[in-house]
């Protein structure tokens, strides 16, 4: 039964990892279908396989087009791209055919996006060796996104319980990672965040920047990265109007702004953000990409190939990721 609520398009993800039962535990929970109308773009056999290793009693709907959807409790409304030869499916292994599919999800979702046919897409977990062996031009979601949607440099937040946090640098190693915190780009970061804040409706914006060195250098006794590049890239930021603090020491800034004491956080590199939300909850740690012309939300877990097929997988990140969709989709009115 179709009403106001977000349309939301959620992607299987990997056929042979923890995707596809995620999902079905998520459709299965009463109240994260109730929070938005929400559709599966995916494989009909992989999604059935799934109902029947997490013994639910969901049905699944065959639909062409979201129009087509009935968004009613106890069965899946599910878009079937009938892309995966299930006789060869073998779960927890990296396959060629199952990186592809993935991409194709993916792909069919950023598609009704850009027609304005969906508010949301929510990601399940994809495997990036699987993307490799199927000779998929990209690394992971955000460049697939990017990419599909011709967007410079998505910016990517991580929300977990009360705190964001952003990363001004992402996949590089430690060394690039540190060559790329120039003031230029910590003060282009800083507006980007604040822009990104504001798309997602928080009229607080007060904005920590943790520092990369032991106590954020000390004034150049442990480093001089904060002194030549960091701070006076805060200091045009506020220059600019923004209400921009730090750099804040690493080994507190984050435990700070999950108290309150700040709306955000720009982490400097990947793990130094990563760990911190992961470490606060790992299963409610939820990736959120702006910059795109829709809003989307990811698990921030793995294919988990470990346990793939066994129906042991949690799906509490799955939830929240739903929970996630629901709360922001009304910043974005592409329909």
């Amino acid at each position: 039964m179709r009403d106001n609520k977000a349309i939301i398009a959620t992607t299987m993800g990997d056929p042979a990892g923890i995707g596809p039962e995620i999902v079905v535990k998520a459709m299965a929970n009463r109240d994260i279908q109730a929070l938005g109308n929400i559709f599966v773009i995916g494989e009909s056999d992989i999604l059935e396989k799934a109902i029947e290793m997490t013994e639910s009693d969901l049905k699944l709907r065959p639909i062409h087009h979201p129009n087509e959807a009935q968004f009613e409790y106890g069965q899946i409304d599910v878009l079937n791209l009938e892309n995966v030869d299930t006789s060869a499916l073998r779960y927890g292994e990296v396959q060629a055919q199952c990186g592809q599919a993935a991409y194709a999800y993916i792909q069919k979702a950023v598609e009704l996006a850009n027609e304005g046919q969906v508010n949301v897409i929510a990601t399940a977990p994809i495997n990036k060796e699987s993307l490799q062996a199927a000779a998929v031009p990209h690394i992971g979601h955000t460049e697939m996104l990017a990419d599909m949607t011709d967007t410079n440099d998505p910016l990517t937040m991580f929300e977990v319980h009360s705190s964001r946090i952003f990363f001004l640098t992402r996949h590089l190693s430690l060394k690039e990672a540190i060559a790329q915190m120039t003031a230029d780009r910590v003060h282009d970061y800083l507006l980007r965040c604040d822009q990104a804040l504001q798309q997602l409706g928080v009229d607080s914006r007060k904005i920590a920047v943790a520092g990369l060195n032991p106590h954020s250098g000390e004034n150049g006794l442990f480093g001089m990265e904060e002194v030549n590049e960091i701070t006076p890239g805060i200091e045009r930021a506020r220059a600019d109007g923004l209400e921009a603090v730090g750099p804040v020491p690493a080994d507190s800034v984050f435990h700070q702004a999950l108290q309150g004491k700040y709306d955000a956080v720009l982490s400097l590199y990947h793990d130094q953000g990563h760990i911190a939300a992961k470490m606060t909850d790992f299963e409610r740690t939820i990736s959120i990409t702006n910059g795109l012309p829709f809003l989307r939300t990811s698990v921030d877990h793995g294919t988990a190939f470990d346990i793939a097929g066994t129906g042991e997988a949690s799906a509490v990140s799955m939830e929240e990721c739903l929970k996630v969709s629901a709360k922001y989709a009304k910043y974005f009115t592409n329909i």
